[in-house]
């Protein structure tokens, strides 16, 4: 049970009186505490790593403690936890980094099965490659899965043309087609993406440019025949395709039958080369529109 308090009134006897002044001191003493606390407890937050353990002298006197620092800072940090979290510094803004945008990103294959090594996507900078990754680009292209199915294919169009009677027909003439097909890719890989690449210090890439209008974008994919990246980041001529290419001309002569070595055939099939790589940069433009909105792939 509680026991009743006398009152503090002026008619009561001393000892209530010396009571009730005793009760009036505590209470102001708890006021002027609740009153003080905010300077006692928020100025002493924890010291920097950097500095000392000790707390600075002027933050002790504005505590208005007499009693050891570093007592006093545990003291503060057990009554308000929240008093020993560093805050950030506020010209600090954490960045919020952007999802990758799918456009112009470009894949090692178009359509799952034609060969795309040598596309860059939109708006991405490469550093140059060696003499000996450029060999090797040549060398993926040449020996890919795709590039025996192709082969094939063109083989059995030029016997069903009939294009070089010389070959006649059956298995024995599809073998001579065939191989003459696959020789002419393979040997246009290389002149276009090794062999001049690496004299010249050309980049044999194609740096897709993934925005602005259709024809821009053509017109840009076209260019690319006569202008190319070169190593030292500049631009130039581009001997790759427009001397790669006719050397492989003059060298599929020289393995074609007799009757077709000429001027003639030789111009018809350097023009089909430049011709074939123009629609290829033409598609490697538009292929990530392509898979991205025909294709409904990210």
């Amino acid at each position: 049970m509680t026991r009743a308090s006398p009152k503090c009134d002026s008619g009561g006897k001393y000892s209530f009186r010396l009571e009730c002044a005793g009760r009036t001191r505590g209470i102001a003493a708890v006021a002027l505490f609740l009153f003080l606390s905010p300077t006692v407890v928020w100025p002493q937050t924890p010291v920097p790593e950097t500095q000392s353990g000790t707390v600075p002298e002027e933050q002790a006197q504005q505590s208005g403690s007499t009693g050891d620092s570093t007592t006093q800072l545990d003291g503060a940090t057990q009554a308000s936890p929240q008093a020993a979290v560093a805050t950030p510094a506020p010209d600090i803004v954490p960045v919020e980094r952007k999802p990758e945008s799918s456009e112009g990103q470009q894949t090692k294959r178009m359509f799952w099965i034609i060969p795309n090594f040598a596309a860059v996507s939109a708006d991405t900078e490469l550093p140059p490659l060696t003499a000996r990754e450029k060999y090797s680009l040549a060398l993926q292209d040449s020996v890919d899965y795709s590039s025996f199915v192709w082969s094939g294919m063109l083989a059995g169009q030029s016997m069903a043309l009939r294009s070089y009677p010389e070959f006649h027909n059956g298995m024995a003439g599809y073998s001579r087609y065939y191989w003459r097909a696959f020789v002419d890719q393979a040997s246009g890989s290389f002149f276009t993406e090794a062999f001049i690449p690496a004299l010249m210090h050309e980049d044999p890439r194609y740096y897709t440019r993934g925005h602005g209008g259709f024809f821009r974008r053509v017109g840009y994919a076209l260019s690319r025949i006569a202008v190319t990246k070169t190593d030292s980041g500049g631009t130039g001529f581009n001997y790759s395709e427009v001397v790669g290419n006719a050397m492989e001309a003059g060298l599929s002569s020289l393995y074609y039958p007799p009757e077709e070595r000429s001027f003639h055939n030789t111009a018809i099939n350097y023009l089909s080369q430049l011709e074939a790589a123009s629609i290829n940069n033409i598609i490697r433009e538009f292929w990530p529109d392509i898979r991205h909105k025909m294709l409904r792939q990210k």
